[in-house]
């Protein structure tokens, strides 16, 4: 279903972009609206899926994961089993924080964190090179991320 976004609408979803734990009342007050009139507005994107869901961020360092690793995965093979199969193993595995089935030079891309590259290393080995169908790997490993919540 498509919606089409006033200009409120978009100052509402950069809002809660920034931080989806304002409540319909502070939102109004932002954005010059009663809390009732925010608040049917934030469940009119709800309904369109504009507003898929609300979710906490969490910070991996400080939960004692100091490295990311995003992954590129070829698979050896790409029958509809073997991709099916990867999938279903790879999302198994918990360090594995984002699996992105995707065009260009590998497949997936996977997010991975660890407690440290020795940890990673055990990771890669012990699971994810034992995966059904993986062919080649490459990894990066994360230096830095700034957060960008889009054009909208």
């Amino acid at each position: 279903m498509s919606l089409d976004l006033d200009d409120t609408d978009r100052a509402l979803v950069r809002a809660l972009a920034r931080d989806a734990r304002q409540s319909a009342g502070a939102l109004g007050r932002a954005l010059g609206l009663s809390q009732p009139a925010a608040w049917r507005r934030i469940r009119r994107l709800e309904a369109a899926g504009v507003l898929a869901r609300r979710r906490v961020r969490l910070d991996p360092a400080k939960l004692g994961f100091g490295v990311t690793v995003f992954l590129g995965v070829k698979l050896a093979t790409k029958g509809r089993t073997s991709v099916a199969d990867f999938e279903r193993a790879v999302s198994a595995i918990p360090e594995v924080q984002v699996v992105q089935h995707v065009l260009g030079a590998y497949d997936y891309r996977l997010r991975v964190v660890a407690r440290d590259l020795s940890d990673f290393e055990r990771v890669l080995r012990r699971r994810i090179m034992t995966l059904p169908g993986v062919g080649e790997l490459e990894a990066n490993v994360l230096l830095s991320e700034e957060r960008r919540p889009g054009p909208w």
